[in-house]
């Protein structure tokens, strides 16, 4: 296989899996890592992360804490590790995965970035590997099997990346902050919006002019207000 020879791996690598994460201007981040076995994509085994506790936008962190919960739970379990473990983005997304690795022990899979080439050309792509302390940097030609394979890989991690980020956020953007509070069940919500005229109304009303809505008492108000002023 020329994936082997490329990498330099001692056996063929018959289990891969590919890391990326995705997010719009740091909302609703989400990971994924996509299984592919024997070259072909093994889609039930397919994971996706909701990224939670960073900083939005903050893509290091991100992946830290995705390839933390992926191997750590397949230690946890006693399950097969893969033979390599690709992950989209350059030297700082792979130290991650570089680190997390160190920090629960694991020694034998073959961790590769895939740094996108100039312009974000398909082709142009160069992996990267950290072998004893030395960073590796590899570039093939655009129509190397070994590249073409690796970016089917990482672009179907994309792909699957994106799909749930984007329902995440879809979620997201329509649900009310009031549905989060405590007391304010579907009647209250309703009858809120329709006294206020809408969300950013009620955030700037008063506790005195909250506790005018129907079924909304003083304690209530207090803790409308706390919540949507943070």
């Amino acid at each position: 296989m020329q994936l082997q020879k490329t990498l330099n791996l001692s056996s063929l690598p018959n289990t891969m899996e590919c890391f990326d994460i995705s997010h719009t201007m740091g909302e609703a981040t989400t990971a994924s890592c996509v299984v592919f076995e024997k070259g072909l994509p093994k889609i039930s085994k397919y994971r996706q992360f909701n990224i939670k506790d960073i900083t939005p936008g903050d893509d290091y962190a991100a992946m830290n804490q995705a390839v933390f919960r992926r191997y750590s739970r397949l230690l946890k379990e006693d399950k097969p590790l893969p033979d390599v473990v690709f992950i989209d983005g350059g030297l700082g997304q792979l130290n991650q995965a570089i680190m997390v690795m160190d920090s629960i022990g694991i020694e034998s899979i073959q961790l590769v970035g895939v740094a996108k080439g100039e312009g974000r050309k398909a082709g142009l792509e160069t992996l990267i590997m950290v072998k004893e302390g030395k960073t590796q940097k590899i570039n093939l030609p655009p129509h190397d099997q070994a590249l073409t394979l690796v970016n089917h890989i990482r672009d179907e991690s994309h792909r699957f990346a994106i799909k749930h980020h984007r329902k995440k956020r879809a979620k997201k953007r329509q649900t009310s902050p009031l549905e989060s509070i405590k007391g304010v069940g579907k009647l209250r919500r309703i009858a809120l919006l329709n006294y206020f005229g809408g969300l950013q109304e009620i955030q700037k009303a008063s506790c005195d002019e909250i506790i005018k809505v129907d079924g909304i008492s003083k304690a209530l108000a207090d803790k409308i207000v706390e919540k949507l002023r943070r």
